[in-house]
């Protein structure tokens, strides 16, 4: 980064980047996946690009199914072919970003904030999006004996995931079109934004800690469980209630070395989004059965049904919100004015959307070309 510039989530990188993270033996990076048995390499399959293997990130959430089901019911090892499939499962964007820099993954699956994060601390170097995944599925949800209306939210402890991640800039930017003042980097103000990791937020909700929460799936619909009412859909204040949750990322390298692997991995996260869509229940059941073996636990049908619905899965990276999210973290003063110029190539997968006779998708003024 050259000298003059200014760190781009400023302090919030640094606490973003001391979040406790899983250990991967092989790597350092998140924690090994697993795969299923019955994704078998198929007899007489060859290796794409001379790969042993393509090493793939994502998160165990269900705004990252797409992964969860194409790991599951081996669409990726299809495409794949003799090359195997290496899936690794992350709890935050900074260490899901640092293992892609590093080699340790090469095709991740992550949300917006670190996406913009990682492209432009490297100057354009480190990354490219190249698809989307899933849209929606975030939440504000609380306690309905401490708030019932919107403006009740005023003068609250309201949790987010992280300083300066997706949802922790959403709710910032939504507190100040209320009118509300908070300073971003303590979280202290007309309304108190409380940085609490997704997975233990249920517990500090049931022990009063927070008031309510701005989170993505499956935790809203945990809180909900736990006596939450929804106060509000994040998708309501988009237009077409679409807004990228979750996009497709490769390491640059990668991409110019191996496009024939970045072209098997495309095609099997599209033919996985058109399976999801044409049998939700049964994706639903695949994806849960991801997130157990990945875990060790599934989820209850009484978290995984609400979840799941709030979900839009789609090959359409949602390009301009991409943009916008980067302008509401600028307003929060989170984030210094991006170049968001060549973020995204979507070549390869418009090639395969538009040879599986789907549309193309756009990438909104900042694609390579």
């Amino acid at each position: 980064m050259p000298a003059n510039r200014a760190p781009l989530f400023r302090r919030g990188t640094a606490a973003l980047a001391a979040l406790p993270l899983l250990a991967l033996a092989a790597c350092g990076y998140g924690s090994e996946a697993k795969t299923d048995d019955t994704a078998k390499v198929a007899a007489g399959a060859k290796k794409i690009d001379g790969l042993d293997s393509v090493k793939i990130g994502y998160f165990g959430n269900l705004t990252h199914a797409t992964a969860l089901v194409g790991i599951q019911k081996g669409f990726f090892q299809k495409e794949l072919g003799a090359t195997r499939v290496s899936p690794a499962t992350f709890n935050a964007g900074p260490s899901e970003i640092e293992a892609l820099n590093s080699g340790s993954i090469d095709i991740g699956w992550i949300g917006p904030s670190p996406a913009i994060n990682g492209y432009t601390k490297s100057d354009g170097k480190s990354l490219k999006i190249i698809g989307g995944s899933a849209s929606g599925g975030v939440k504000l949800v609380v306690n309905p004996k401490k708030i019932s209306s919107l403006k009740d939210v005023k003068g609250k402890k309201i949790a987010t995931p992280q300083l300066g991640n997706t949802q922790d800039v959403a709710f910032l930017n939504w507190a100040a079109e209320q009118g509300w003042k908070v300073d971003a980097q303590s979280g202290k103000g007309d309304v108190t934004v409380v940085r609490t990791d997704n997975k233990i937020t249920p517990d500090a909700y049931a022990s009063g800690s927070v008031d309510g929460a701005w989170v993505p799936e499956p935790t809203a619909s945990k809180l909900v469980a736990e006596g939450g009412k929804v106060l509000l859909d994040e998708s309501s204040l988009w237009p077409d209630k679409k807004f990228v949750i979750t996009n497709i990322i490769v390491r640059q390298d990668f991409l110019k070395k191996h496009p024939k692997a970045v072209e098997a991995v495309l095609k099997a996260s599209v033919e996985a989004n058109k399976w999801i869509n044409a049998n939700p229940d049964q994706a639903k059941a695949a994806a849960n059965k991801q997130l157990a073996a990945d875990s060790g636990k599934a989820l209850p049908a009484n978290v995984l049904d609400p979840a799941w619905k709030s979900i839009r899965f789609t090959d359409d990276p949602l390009a301009a919100t991409l943009g916008t999210e980067a302008d509401h973290a600028v307003q929060a003063g989170l984030l210094d004015k991006p170049n968001l110029k060549g973020i995204y190539d979507l070549t390869i997968l418009n090639k395969v959307l538009k040879a599986s006779g789907e549309s193309t998708v756009s990438a909104a003024g900042l694609g390579s070309s």
